[in-house]
């Protein structure tokens, strides 16, 4: 089984599945979507393990969203979603994710029509955990994913409150742009997000059946990146 940092130098792309949690929806205040709906971060956006901080930019809104990740076995394209089977088979791994958004350029973009890859592609903007085998998670849509900020719990939902499950995203997505092995899905945020800002420590896992995953715990810090980037209007 790869490393996370395999996993990071392989993977040709993120798929995120957007508003595929109710409550999540509720307090972005967003409109429930009717069928999945989908957008992409960067491989360049993933932090391994204890590779370093969290780097949040000048001027932007950090909100973190606490996924379960899918990491592909095998290449799919037009899934067929019936098979429930065939979905897990396709699944090599999983991982626990922070997808981390800068809130105030996603907000700007929605507004003007514009696309969310500046909001979403940040290096940094995908800390990982180690891989989990498939075997530690027989259901994925039975586990428990959450988030804690320095100590405080932000983020705690079971899977299975899914709008959409893993078979009919990987349908939808495969009937748009091939799956290829190595590639990672990230299936949703629960209700929870909120902001972090520098000196703040995010520490998320999973369990199944009340027991902590160990490979899917992982601890990570927000400091002030550097550089010539600062939020202004578009």
């Amino acid at each position: 089984m790869a490393s996370a940092t395999a996993l990071r130098n392989n993977c040709r792309k993120i798929i995120c599945i957007g508003r595929n949690y109710a409550d999540h929806i509720k307090e972005l205040n967003s409109a429930r979507p009717k069928q999945p709906f989908f957008f992409l971060k960067p491989p360049s956006s993933i932090l391994p393990p204890n590779s370093g901080p969290v780097l949040r930019p000048r001027g932007v809104n950090l909100h973190y969203e606490v996924e379960l990740g899918l990491v592909m076995g095998k290449t799919i394209r037009d899934f067929d979603a019936a098979d429930e089977k065939g979905a897990i088979d396709a699944i090599e791994s999983y991982i626990i994710a922070i997808d981390l958004t800068a809130r105030n350029v996603q907000e700007e973009a929605k507004k003007k029509g514009l696309p969310w890859s500046i909001a979403k592609g940040f290096d940094t903007f995908c800390p990982i955990s180690n891989i989990i085998p498939r075997s530690a998670i027989p259901d994925p849509h039975n586990a428990k994913i959450w988030l804690n900020v320095n100590n405080e719990s932000r983020q705690n939902d079971s899977t299975e409150l899914m709008l959409f499950r893993i078979p009919r995203q990987l349908q939808d997505i495969s009937r748009v742009m091939t799956l290829e092995k190595g590639d990672i899905v990230l299936t949703g945020t629960p209700k929870g997000v909120g902001t972090v800002v520098e000196g703040d420590v995010m520490t998320c896992g999973l369990s199944v059946g009340g027991k902590e995953i160990d490979e899917a715990r992982f601890e990570v810090k927000v400091e002030s990146r550097g550089g010539n980037y600062d939020f202004a209007e578009t």
